[in-house]
Parts: structure tokens; C-alpha cells; sequence
């Protein structure tokens, strides 16, 4: 979500961006996710290229080279005056883990776990459904309801979960048919099957220390392997949702001046 939201910022001119991911990200989507530049050093989802950076420097190189940049958010924690003008908290952990109102002028946050006018100025639905998209300038977007949205017909099904706390490792990548039964992956000794035939669309990164629970990955019962490629329908219309908000914010009609 949070690629997809950097990727139509980008897409509508907005182009210093600075995405800030942990030092072993743990997304699933990782073909359409530019987390993945802090270990390749760049990446490219959908014709946008995003650059690892480690410093103030490093993150105005990326820029000058037309691409995002993308650092730790260990290094941010220490570039002194970083003031961004919107901050878009798309951490999607279904509650508020420390953003607050002031830490810019425009602070938006992805789903459940905040109060617009509270915690941030603007909040997004994430549920599936009627109000996808729909951008909140007054109270909270739906609660977690924990079912995932249907594909196909499928729901829980299609998503892969850690049997138990240890050490994700599978020989399996995005893109690999599998069918109902097929082993994905193992933590520690247990396996991680597929519940349903279709195609991995995300998988996390093997040998990615997981806790119990955790999602993994999700198998998608279209089977078709160029949508591992793409941004998905839900993100695309949660993107589109943080630029109307964005652009709601700062092209404000001008009030005219009285006589």
C-alpha cells in the first residue's frame, strides 16, 4: 500500500518522496514494493525507480536522478531540520504505533487506528467495499474486522500464516503455481501449505525471522502471474484517495479579499 501510494504521488509530479521502511522489511508484495531498494540498492515498480539512501546527501542524489529515495528509519531518526510537508503514515498495523498530528502540516494515515482531528488530519478507508477509498477528514475509518478481502471467492484461504514464532525459509518466489496442499515454505520444522490452487502473488523475503500469526504471503486463485507485476485494485484506489487528500489540503480555493 504504502508503494502504491508513493508510486501515484510520483506519477502526479510530486516527486521528492522519501519512503522509510525497517532494516528487514517484511512486505509480501515484494515485486511491486520499493522496500526492496534497501537491499538491491534500486528497484522499479511500474516504470518508477526508487534508490537506496542512507543520508541527507544520499536522499537528494535519488531525487536529482528522478527517482524515490528510500532509507531506514534508523537513518532518518538522524537528518537534522527533515521537515516533510505531508507525512503518510502506511505502516497498516491496524493501530496508531507514534504518529501524531504535528509531525507536519498534512498528516494522513492508511485504515483503523486513527482519529482524523486526533492522532492526524486525515484517515483512509482500507476496508474493502462501499467506502474504499473514502478520505475522512472526521472520525475513524472501519475497525479490523482480521477477515481478509474476497478474491475469487476466497478469503482466508488465500493468505499464508506463520504456524509459530522462528525462521521463515522457502525455495519458492512470487510468481511460482501452486496447488491446495503444496508445501510454500517451513518455520523452523512446520510447513507452511497452500490452502488453495493459484499463483504465490506475495511471499516474504526467505529467511526472515517471523512471529506466529504473521502473514506470509498470499496465493491468488486467478493465477495470473503478470498481476505479481502490478499494483493492485485496492491500493491503486488507496493511492488515489492520499492525492485527493494531499491536493484537498494545498489547492484550497482562495478566499476572495473583501472591499
Amino acid at each position: 500500500m504504502a508503494s502504491a501510494v508513493a508510486w501515484r504521488l510520483y506519477m502526479a509530479n510530486m516527486r521528492r518522496i522519501c519512503m522509510l521502511d525497517l532494516e528487514r522489511p517484511l512486505c509480501v508484495r515484494r515485486r511491486v514494493s520499493f522496500c526492496v531498494a534497501l537491499q538491491a540498492g534500486e528497484t522499479n515498480v511500474e516504470d518508477v525507480r526508487a534508490q537506496a539512501a542512507r543520508n541527507r546527501r544520499e536522499m537528494e542524489a535519488a531525487w536529482k536522478r528522478d527517482a524515490i529515495a528510500v532509507m531506514l528509519t534508523t537513518d532518518w531518526t538522524r537528518l537534522r531540520g527533515a521537515a516533510p510537508d505531508v507525512l503518510v503514515d502506511a505502516i497498516l498495523a491496524k493501530r496508531n504505533t507514534g504518529t501524531r498530528i504535528e509531525d507536519a502540516p498534512l498528516v494522513i494515515a492508511l485504515g483503523p487506528g486513527f482519529d482524523a482531528g486526533v492522532d492526524c488530519h486525515l484517515v483512509i478507508e482500507t476496508n474493502r467495499g462501499h467506502d474504499l477509498g473514502r478520505v475522512i477528514a472526521e472520525g475513524c475509518a472501519a475497525p479490523n474486522t482480521g477477515r481478509p478481502g474476497d478474491i475469487a471467492g476466497y478469503t482466508a484461504e488465500r493468505v499464508l500464516r506463520s504456524p509459530a514464532a522462528g525462521m521463515f525459509i522457502s525455495p519458492l518466489d512470487i510468481g511460482h503455481r501452486v496447488r491446495k496442499g503444496d508445501i510454500v515454505g517451513r518455520v523452523g520444522e512446520m510447513p507452511v501449505a497452500a490452502a488453495i490452487d493459484g499463483v504465490l502473488r506475495g511471499l516474504i523475503g526467505s529467511h526472515t525471522e517471523v512471529r506466529a500469526g504473521m502473514k506470509l504471503g498470499d496465493v491468488d486463485p486467478r493465477g495470473r502471474v503478470e498481476d505479481c507485476d502490478s499494483i493492485s485494485d485496492k491500493a491503486r484506489a488507496i493511492a488515489g484517495a492520499v492525492l485527493e487528500g494531499i491536493l484537498r489540503h494545498y489547492n484550497r480555493p482562495r478566499v476572495p479579499a473583501r472591499c
